[in-house]
């Protein structure tokens, strides 16, 4: 079955830029769209990105499509959030997701997270 690993938090400046890693594993990896949600402290888990087998990529918020870039390497197993420019504001664990095509299909695994602290 599918399975999901986050990487690549850290404690960074306003500003600066993180990439975060999800490695995926799974027979149904290339067929299952990814996504990138967040659980800010105090706060309920959001949506921020999902990409498709097929590369078709949605975003949560206009200022995270504006900053935040999401992408996947099949070969490499590995699905990415790039995210420039942070705010304060961005501070949360991040978790990766997978769910087969469709909007219908619920988001069916998850990875333990990653931190994200982004000082002022």
């Amino acid at each position: 079955q599918v399975q999901l690993a986050e990487s690549g938090g850290g404690l960074v400046q306003a500003g600066d830029s993180l990439r975060l890693s999800c490695a995926a594993s799974g027979p149904t990896f290339n067929r299952n769209t990814l996504g990138w949600f967040r659980r800010a402290p105090g706060k309920e888990r959001e949506f921020v990105a999902a990409i498709t087998w097929s590369g078709s990529a949605t975003f949560g918020v206009d200022a995270e499509k504006g900053r935040f870039a999401i992408s996947r390497d099949n070969a490499k197993n590995t699905e990415y959030l790039q995210m420039n420019s942070l705010k304060p504001e961005d501070t949360a664990v991040y978790y990766c997701a997978s769910k087969l095509n469709g909007a219908s299909a619920p988001w069916a695994y998850w990875g333990q997270g990653t931190q994200v602290t982004v000082s002022s």
